[in-house]
């Protein structure tokens, strides 16, 4: 394979997953210097290319819309690029685009738990069964499929068999924040434990602080900080806390900077992933890699990414979030235990190694 046209569709890069495309760029400009990449962006996308074949391309169209003018002028952008193969890092992408793909599927969490919002039922309704059809339609015109887990590969074919023997699985990875300057989280006091996210509903978050009012029984100056952009669902869920007995022992913190994120890490007894759904979860890899011990949900991937370097709950169950804490809380033998495993755990991961296996990917393909 040489020389040819890779376009790879980034318009997510700055998003909650775009993690994973950000990466996927930078990595391939350190390993592939033969094929000549076009990388979509939106157009007040700061990120340029640090290798010569490489370009960006402005790409303004909305991550999900059945505009029936953007799924005409979107395929005839890419039409115009002439790709020898597009790469959709996330599975919404355009109907009428009929060319080389390989589309990227972090999940299957839309499907399960997404609700209407501000939206009128009905037209929640219609969008979810266009969701469904585009969902269908990314996978089955594919030539390649990539999923971050096993699980969601086994989940996926579960919902679309055709899907089971065209889906590689290329594992994430965390960012260590060593050579970050910790900052100080205002409002933090010790002891406490952390989430940070935003709270969705499958994030599982009102479980969460429902627990910790069971572990602030017994330890009572424990407090809960909650990071997280604020935007319509932190803002839902600060509101429905206003009547927890221990709404003053949570701090709501809201985005959380890198060097806050570093400070959390050192200085938090645990980090707390309750998600009832994940694709991969690198906010849990990223405690490990930072030398926070992790208590998590067992639900979906998460003992798969996690291993024995996790202490697992059931998410559904408010008394068992509360007993998994609580075990943290008292052992130290357990805390360091947690601490030592995450930090081995975490070596299995490495975005140059996904970088590289998207790559044969790619070649595997434009060979043939």
């Amino acid at each position: 394979m040489t020389n040819k046209h890779i376009v790879i569709d980034a318009r997510s890069r700055r998003s909650s997953t775009g993690r994973y495309v950000d990466r996927l760029v930078e990595h391939l400009q350190d390993i592939d210097s033969e094929n000549r990449y076009t990388i979509l962006q939106q157009s007040d996308d700061p990120w340029r290319p640090k290798a010569s074949n490489f370009q960006i391309a402005t790409c303004d169209f909305p991550q999900f819309s059945f505009n029936p003018l953007d799924q005409i002028r979107f395929p005839w952008q890419l039409h115009r690029l002439k790709p020898d193969l597009v790469h959709f890092t996330m599975t919404q992408q355009p109907v009428l685009y009929f060319g080389k793909v390989i589309t990227t599927t972090h999940d299957l969490t839309m499907l399960r738990f997404s609700r209407a919002g501000s939206l009128p039922g009905w037209i929640h309704s219609t969008r979810m069964a266009l969701y469904r059809f585009l969902f269908w339609w990314a996978h089955r015109k594919s030539t390649r499929i990539i999923t971050p887990t096993k699980f969601v590969k086994k989940d996926l074919a579960k919902l679309q068999p055709f899907t089971i023997k065209k889906t590689i699985v290329t594992y994430e990875a965390s960012d260590h924040l060593e050579k970050m300057k910790p900052v100080a989280v205002k409002g933090a006091r010790n002891p406490f434990i952390f989430h940070v996210g935003s709270p969705f509903p499958h994030k599982n978050i009102k479980r969460l602080i429902q627990a910790f009012e069971i572990v602030k029984e017994q330890q009572t100056d424990l407090q809960l900080i909650l990071g997280g952009k604020k935007e319509q669902y932190y803002e839902e869920l600060e509101e429905w806390a206003l009547d927890s007995p221990v709404r003053k022992s949570i701090l709501f913190y809201g985005f959380v900077p890198d060097p806050e994120m570093r400070w959390l890490h050192e200085n938090a007894e645990a980090y707390v992933l309750p998600s009832l759904s994940e694709g991969f979860a690198i906010p849990g890899l990223e405690a490990m890699d930072n030398g926070c011990a992790l208590i998590s949900s067992n639900a979906t991937c998460l003992p798969e990414v996690f291993g024995e370097a996790a202490h697992y709950f059931d998410p559904y169950d408010v008394a068992d979030i509360a007993r998994a804490i609580q075990e943290v809380l008292r052992g130290d033998s357990l805390k360091k235990k947690l601490i030592i495993s995450g930090q081995a755990q975490v070596k299995k991961y490495s975005w140059s190694k996904m970088a590289k296996e998207t790559l044969t990917i790619y070649k595997d393909i434009l060979k043939n």
